[in-house]
C-alpha cells in the first residue's frame, strides 16, 4: 500500500470504533477530500495491530474491477464470495458505497449476520437521506471529511516535501488561493491545482448531481451556482435569489426551484447552510441564511485575478474549522448587531461565541481615539451576558485585552489545533 499522510484529526474520532461490529461507519465529504486514504489508514492501523490480512476486505466501487457493481445483487455476491471463506472478526471496507442501487439492505444484512465491523463512504449526502438513515437508526455513525485545514495543509506540503515559507502569513494567503485538496497540494503551479479543481466540479455534477437529480433547467441551476460560489459569506433568502434571476432572465423562477437547487449543493458537499440564531428570543431566523463552501478553491479556481476579500474568506474558514473541531454553527443577532459565529460543542452542548476580522485596527478612530473597527468587533460580544466564551480571531500580531474576550491571532489558533 501506498505511503500515505496520516490525517489524525480524524483518525482519533474514528480509532474508538474500529472493532464495533453493531456500528458502520460512515465516511462522508466532498469528491477527493480524502476519504479513501482515511479508509486505507485505518487498514493499516487494523494491520499494526495484529488483524490478518485475510480478513480485511476492500472494495473501491469507483474503480476497476469493482466499478460495474451497480445493483444490490451484485454488492451481495460480491461481499459474499469474499468473506463467507473466511471464519471469525471481519473488516469490510466499500468505498462510493453510493454507485450501488439499494445497498442498504445489503450492508444492514452483512452487519446482523457476520462478525463483521463495516466501513463505508459516499461523497454527498443522498446516503443518509434515504433507507439507510431510516433502517439503521442509532446503528451508524457519521464522520463528515473534510478538505485540508490550514494545519494540515502545511503537513501536507512537508509530507510531499514541498518548500514552505517560513512567513505562516505568505502560507495562509497560499492556502486561500489554493483551497485544501489534498492531491491539488502535489501540483506545482497554481494553474494544475486550479484546473484539477476545475475537474472535482466537472466530476460532481456528472456523478453526483446529474445522477441523482432531475434538472429541468441546467442553465438556470448553473446560473444559482455560479451565483452562490460568487457570493459565499453573503446573508442569503430564496426571495432574494428569485428577484434576481428574474432581473438577469426575465422570467421569475419558483421558491421551490431555488430552493431545490441551493439543497442539492449542500446535497454534493459544495456548499453548507449557516443559520441564523436570534439570542433575545431564541429562535432561529429563517430566510436569512449564509452558504459557505467546503473549500475556497470552488471560488478561486473560477476567477481570473487572485484578490482576496478577507472578510468572508476568514469566516469561511473558521466556519469550516469549528465543524472540523466537532462544533454545529450558527449566525448570532443580539438586538440590531451581528455575531459571525454561534458556536455549540456537540458533545458537552457548551456554547462559544466568534468574531472573525482580517484586524481591529484599520487607522480609522472614533471620537474617543478607538479604532471603529474594535468597537464594531467588540460590541456584540460585550452585550452577551451569558458567561459562555468569547474569542475574536484575526490577523492582528498585536493583541487587544479588552472585556474578557480572547483576542488570538487566526494563523495562531488553526496551525495549533486550539479548540474554543
Amino acid at each position: 500500500m501506498e505511503k500515505l499522510y496520516s490525517r489524525e484529526l480524524y483518525l482519533k474520532k474514528i480509532r474508538p470504533f474500529y472493532y464495533e461490529n453493531e456500528i458502520i461507519k460512515v465516511l462522508t465529504g466532498v469528491r477527493r477530500c480524502g476519504k479513501s486514504s482515511i479508509m486505507k489508514l485505518i487498514i493499516l492501523e487494523l494491520k499494526k495491530s495484529g488483524v490478518d490480512d485475510s480478513k480485511i476486505f476492500y472494495f473501491n466501487l469507483d474503480k476497476r474491477p469493482y466499478r460495474n457493481i451497480k445493483t444490490a445483487d451484485q454488492l451481495d455476491e460480491l461481499i459474499a464470495n469474499n468473506i463467507d471463506k473466511v471464519s471469525g472478526d471481519k473488516y469490510l471496507f466499500i468505498d462510493e458505497i453510493q454507485n450501488v442501487t439499494a445497498f442498504e439492505e445489503v450492508i444492514n444484512s452483512f452487519r446482523e449476520d457476520d462478525n463483521c465491523s463495516i466501513f463505508i463512504t459516499g461523497s454527498n449526502s443522498y446516503l443518509l437521506s434515504g433507507e439507510l438513515a431510516t433502517k439503521l437508526t442509532g446503528r451508524y455513525l457519521e464522520f463528515n471529511i473534510s478538505t485540508l485545514s490550514f494545519y494540515e495543509y502545511i503537513e501536507m506540503k512537508k509530507f510531499f516535501k514541498k518548500q514552505i515559507d517560513s512567513d505562516l502569513e505568505k502560507e495562509f494567503n497560499n492556502y486561500i488561493l489554493e483551497g485544501g485538496f489534498p492531491l491539488a497540494v502535489k501540483y506545482d503551479s497554481i494553474v494544475e491545482k486550479r484546473t484539477y479543481v476545475k475537474g472535482i466540479i466537472k466530476e460532481i455534477y456528472e456523478k453526483d448531481i446529474k445522477k441523482n437529480n432531475k434538472i429541468r433547467n441546467k442553465h438556470l441551476f448553473e446560473q444559482v451556482q455560479t451565483y452562490i460560489i460568487n457570493n459565499f459569506g453573503a446573508t442569503t433568502s430564496v426571495n432574494s435569489l428569485c428577484d434576481y434571476f428574474e432581473k438577469v432572465n426575465g422570467i421569475r423562477p419558483t421558491n421551490h426551484t431555488i430552493y431545490n437547487y441551493l439543497e442539492i449543493l449542500e446535497k454534493v458537499k459544495i456548499l453548507s447552510k449557516c443559520k441564523r440564531f436570534d439570542l433575545k428570543s431564541k429562535k432561529s431566523i429563517n430566510g436569512e441564511e449564509k452558504y459557505y463552501l467546503t473549500d475556497l478553491s470552488f471560488y478561486f479556481s473560477q476567477q481570473t485575478d487572485n484578490r482576496i476579500n478577507y472578510g468572508p474568506v476568514l469566516e469561511n474558514i473558521i466556519y469550516n474549522y469549528s465543524l472540523l473541531s466537532g462544533y454545529s454553527a450558527s449566525i448570532g443577532r443580539i438586538g440590531n448587531l451581528e455575531i459571525d459565529f454561534i458556536l455549540r460543542n456537540e458533545l458537552t452542548n457548551d456554547y462559544s461565541y466568534v468574531q472573525v476580522a482580517r484586524t481591529i485596527d484599520n487607522g480609522i478612530y472614533d471620537e474617543k481615539g478607538i479604532p471603529i473597527t474594535e468597537e464594531r468587533e467588540y460590541a456584540p460580544l460585550e452585550k452577551i451576558k451569558d458567561g459562555y466564551p468569547k474569542y475574536l480571531l484575526t490577523m492582528d500580531k498585536l493583541f487587544q485585552r479588552r472585556s474578557g474576550v480572547k483576542h488570538i491571532n487566526i494563523i495562531d489558533f488553526i496551525i495549533k489545533n486550539m479548540e474554543f
